[in-house]
């Protein structure tokens, strides 16, 4: 009989955890390392969609000038929860998306198409910064 209990789990993290919070990135986003004497490749990473929309939302709220506070009691959920749909750590639902969207005066169409602007300009500069790409200097209708 082995001395370790029969019915631990192993935690994996589904994020790499950084040194200090919002100090070291993880190493999964670190550009990698080039030889001696090279420029290190150029990296980039698709944002998600939680990231993106959680932009959009502060970006609204600061533009208006309120507080998370009062953006929150007018969404009618918590103050932390919002926060962390801000900074991309929760996965929203569209219930809380549509909440936060109508408290800034915005429907949830508005802000998904505001997110969707963003991740078609971060694509657009993707495609620009990746030599041999078969999209550079190619323009898409939007």
């Amino acid at each position: 009989m082995s001395n370790e209990a029969p019915n631990q789990a192993r935690v994996i993290p589904l994020r790499p955890q950084s040194v200090r919070p919002g100090t070291a990135r993880p190493v999964s986003e670190r550009p990698a390392s080039a030889p001696p004497g090279e420029a290190p490749a150029r990296q980039t990473r698709e944002p998600l969609w939680r990231d993106l929309v959680g932009d959009v939302l502060r970006r609204e709220r600061l533009a208006q000038e309120r507080t998370l506070k009062d953006v929150a009691d007018a969404a009618r959920i918590s103050m932390p929860y919002l926060s962390e749909v801000e900074r991309g750590r929760k996965e929203a639902s569209s219930e809380v998306l549509a909440a936060a969207a109508h408290a800034l005066g915005l429907g949830l169409g508005d802000l998904l198409s505001l997110a969707q602007g963003e991740l078609t300009r971060h694509s657009a500069r993707s495609r620009r910064a990746v030599p041999g790409s078969p999209y550079n200097g190619m323009c898409l209708a939007a």
